[in-house]
């Protein structure tokens, strides 16, 4: 389903989408009042939602929340000027549930080169099946393990720290994780996401809005703080060490086996070196294997590693990854990992 207020852009849309025969469009509607009454009508699920932002009546921004849960789970794709990278509204949309974001082009822009990004966002979001061979290996397409791994390796650990890793529809799964977290809750959290450094202190302000935990976009030497999110920026890898007894950031660039950066696995393999058995790893909703090898660093420390289940997460390709290397001590939705830890963390 397309959702824009621009008649134009609607049909160009349409247009690009109706040449690929993956896809059907189910329908194309002026705004997001016409398309929550669209919803409720149709026979068949939807896969993907097209949505702008800023529209007349009621905004994206506003019915996102409602379209998802109205579609039963459709994946939302934010096509928008407002999706430009740095915009709050993405960031916004993003921990609301969105999927993922496009930045929309001016009218006369739509393009070959547009054109076949949207394509390779549509593919990834509502059938990641057809993507290239090598990628559909990474991210072990959308299988649900046979049974969710359930074996605490440090369950009467002291909680030391808490290492969350994502990407693609990361930021509503880390909100909601957060969010079930109790505003006492006083372990470091280091969180890896998968976005360009403008994002990041947006993304900040948000996570710090929703959690009532002060958030940081991380700095070199930055001291890790009791009940703080340090946030990696988005040009390093968020790592940490040991500085005669104070643990500080570390800030690295080289290059990570999955290409990421900054790469979820360099921050679970640092969390693993300096908090041993104290530390969890957390691998919530993304595409691709970001996170395994440090998820085995986590193992071998005694570390337990919790990941996002199928069911809640937008593309099961990181959690999916760790789950299926048997590296996982559960396979859980987000607000239920956060009360694993709180209950480990009460027990101190």
């Amino acid at each position: 389903m397309i959702v824009d207020d621009s008649a134009v852009a609607r049909a160009v849309l349409s247009r690009m989408i109706s040449q690929d025969p993956a896809f059907e469009i189910v329908d194309a509607v002026a705004g997001a009042a016409e398309a929550i009454a669209r919803l409720d009508e149709l026979a068949d699920p939807l896969d993907v939602i097209l949505l702008d932002l800023e529209m007349p009546g009621r905004s994206g921004i506003s019915a996102l929340p409602e379209l998802i849960a109205r579609s039963g789970g459709a994946r939302v794709l934010i096509v928008s000027a407002l999706a430009d990278d740095g915009a709050a509204a993405t960031v916004e949309a993003l921990t609301l549930g969105a999927a993922d974001t496009l930045a929309k082009p001016g009218t006369g822009s739509f393009g070959g080169q547009f054109s076949g990004i949207l394509r390779e966002r549509l593919l990834k979001l509502g059938r990641p099946e057809v993507l290239a061979p090598a990628t559909v290996t990474q991210t072990a397409v959308v299988q649900r393990p046979a049974a969710p791994t359930s074996c605490f390796r440090a369950e009467h650990q002291p909680l030391a720290c808490v290492a969350i890793g994502a990407s693609t529809g990361g930021l509503h799964a880390i909100a909601a994780l957060l969010r079930a977290l109790p505003a006492k809750f006083d372990v470091p959290i280091l969180i890896t996401q998968h976005l360009p450094s403008v994002f990041m202190p947006f993304f900040a302000d948000q996570m710090q809005a929703l959690s009532g935990h002060k958030a940081l976009v991380a700095r070199e030497g930055m001291p890790i703080q009791p009940g703080r999110l340090h946030i990696a920026p988005g040009h390093a890898h968020l790592c940490v060490e040991d500085r005669d007894g104070r643990v500080a950031v570390r800030l690295l660039q080289h290059r990570s086996e999955t290409g990421c950066l900054p790469s979820v696995d360099p921050m679970f393999a640092a969390a693993a070196s300096v908090y041993g058995a104290g530390a969890v790893g957390v691998v919530l909703s993304g595409m691709g294997r970001d996170g395994t090898v440090g998820a085995e660093a986590l193992a071998k420390a005694g570390a337990d590693v919790f990941a996002q289940d199928t069911e809640s997460s937008v593309i099961w390709g990181m959690p999916g990854s760790v789950a299926k290397r048997g590296l996982a001590s559960a396979v859980l939705p987000p607000a239920r990992i956060a009360d694993i830890l709180q209950r480990r963390w009460e027990r101190a």
